[in-house]
């Protein structure tokens, strides 16, 4: 099973690849896109390694034989405290239905809970019918939010939330 790895300054090469290789794998499952991140400096990306290991949030890769294999994000609400987002989570291919997604969810609802978050909100795009499923089996529901899906205006984003 692979390790659970927080984002840091010394991995940024390796959340770099990993952000990349899931904006390619699965172009629609992002608020961004590989042609907009492709461009980003290796600054940028230290600054968002820097963004995304902060007090207020967390990333995590998940790991196995040195490998990356997933990847995801949590951020406390700017205006709730007890809200925590879940974003930019990923897993390869070759990973999936292994339980790694799973790991990832619980590494970031230990998180959040540790933060004194109490509710994991998250959205998942209208076409991403395996995603909405995987996220029902791991305890997140429809919250009944949506919202316009940023880069392809056929799409929206649900909201769905879980207790942690």
């Amino acid at each position: 099973m692979p390790v659970i790895e927080q984002i840091t300054p010394k991995s940024v090469s390796i959340f770099k690849a990993t952000r990349l290789q899931a904006l390619q794998d699965s172009p629609t499952a992002f608020g961004s896109t590989y042609a907009k991140e492709s461009l980003f400096t290796d600054e940028d990306w230290g600054k968002r390694a820097a963004q995304w290991t902060s007090e207020r949030s967390m990333g995590y890769l998940a790991m196995e034989a040195g490998k990356p294999c997933g990847i995801v994000a949590s951020f406390l609400d700017e205006n709730d405290p007890h809200k925590a987002q879940l974003v930019s989570m990923w897993v390869a291919p070759t990973h999936r239905r292994s339980g790694v997604g799973q790991s990832l969810i619980e590494t970031v609802r230990a998180w959040a809970a540790s933060r004194g978050a109490r509710q994991l909100l998250l959205t998942v795009t209208s076409n991403n019918l395996t995603a909405i499923k995987f996220y029902q089996r791991n305890g997140f529901s429809m919250t009944g939010n949506t919202e316009p899906y940023p880069n392809d205006p056929v799409l929206f984003e649900y909201e769905m939330a879980r207790s942690i």
